[in-house]
């Protein structure tokens, strides 16, 4: 049974209803638990005790596990540009106020802005740069506006290396950027591929703060009638972009890179064991220390992706110090994440951890 943000089965919805059944608040006089359940099933949750201070005391926290969260997984829709790029239609509606005002209702103290995918690549490296720097200064005008509430990933218009370049500078030298935003794939060129090099040894100088966003690359498009690749494909994406990286040598040129991925990990969690039997362990040119060595280097933030089942296999590879919160918001509503994080059974310290410490230690200016 589940109702308003409590169900029969998790801690704390039984701590709500033996609350009312053993103090008498029930639909029958001398109602067994069982009976009282069925009755409340049946009627539904909404009619006992409506705006009752008691749901609240001992409700499960599925919005309110933190109400300090640090979010980098959160976008943004630049007015212009979108009116630049007019085939972009999702999330147009998207404001920093409408931002703020759904963060204070699901417990989020900052969110990182990114653009997401598909980007600001669409062949034209002057119009990339130009994109870029729409996004960038939205991005840092929004911190200003909201002191406290926001920090920005700046997008770069790869594949372009001496665009990046331009960019890495003015985003962290004079907007203050807090980390770069990329993507996993460009024209299918993932992004251990050399003409991604030179942003790379700069971003590495600067030990940065890498934010990988996943996209559909050209090559997994309509593979089939009905398919779509942000229902699967996405999560491939990050696997495949990690391979590269090893394969590359690009995590052995580039170590002080701190990398997040997003989704858990989407399918990377579970391929990490056989990636690791594939690639020689004396390869210490591809992987210092080894496969999963370096893959539990990376950080992994959790948007639409707290189901047990990606949660399970993102916590068997990785330390609770490297995982982070995300949403996905606007594409996805806060509770997608929230609701199953919350039932998952982390223990107080661990869901700390996750909703804001981690990002404390990779985002210092953050911390409370």
């Amino acid at each position: 049974m589940k109702q308003h943000g409590f169900r029969s089965g998790d801690l704390a919805g039984d701590l709500v209803i033996d609350r009312w059944w053993q103090q008498g608040v029930s639909l029958m006089a001398g109602a067994t638990r069982r009976e009282f359940l069925k009755a409340l099933a049946a009627t539904g949750a909404g009619v006992m005790l409506p705006g009752s201070g008691l749901l609240a005391q001992t409700a499960r926290p599925s919005a309110r596990a933190n109400p300090r969260r640090i979010d980098v997984h959160h976008h943004m829709q630049p007015p212009e540009y979108l009116r630049r790029r007019t085939q972009q239609t999702t999330n147009r509606n998207w404001t920093p106020a409408k931002s703020v005002e759904d963060m204070d209702k699901n417990g989020t103290a900052t969110a990182i802005l990114s653009v997401t995918t598909p980007g600001v690549w669409f062949g034209d490296p002057q119009e990339a740069r130009a994109l870029a720097r729409i996004v960038n200064e939205y991005g840092a005008q929004a911190n200003r506006d909201h002191p406290g509430r926001f920090g920005f990933f700046a997008v770069l218009p790869m594949p372009d290396p001496e665009g990046s370049l331009r960019e890495i500078e003015y985003a962290f030298d004079v907007l203050k950027a807090d980390g770069v935003g990329l993507f996993t794939s460009y024209q299918d060129k993932w992004l251990g591929d050399p003409v991604f090099a030179p942003a790379f040894a700069e971003l590495n100088r600067r030990r940065a703060v890498v934010f990988v966003h996943v996209t559909v690359p050209n090559c997994c498009q309509n593979l089939f009638p009905g398919h779509s690749g942000f229902r699967a494909e996405v999560d491939y994406d990050t696997t495949r972009t990690v391979e590269s990286l090893f394969m590359s040598g690009a995590l052995a040129k580039f170590p002080d890179i701190r990398f997040i991925f997003v989704h858990s990990g989407g399918t990377l969690p579970v391929m990490a064991g056989r990636i690791n039997d594939r690639i020689p362990r004396d390869r210490r040119d591809l992987a210092p220390l080894g496969v999963l060595g370096e893959v539990k280097k990376f950080y992994y933030e959790v948007a639409h992706a707290t189901y047990a089942m990606p949660l399970a296999a993102l916590t068997k590879l990785v330390p609770m110090s490297q995982i982070l919160f995300g949403t996905d918001y606007p594409v996805e509503p806060f509770e997608t994440t929230t609701l199953p994080l919350a039932e998952y059974g982390f223990s107080a310290r661990d869901l700390q951890a996750i909703d804001r410490g981690n990002a404390e230690r990779l985002f210092p200016r953050l911390k409370a």
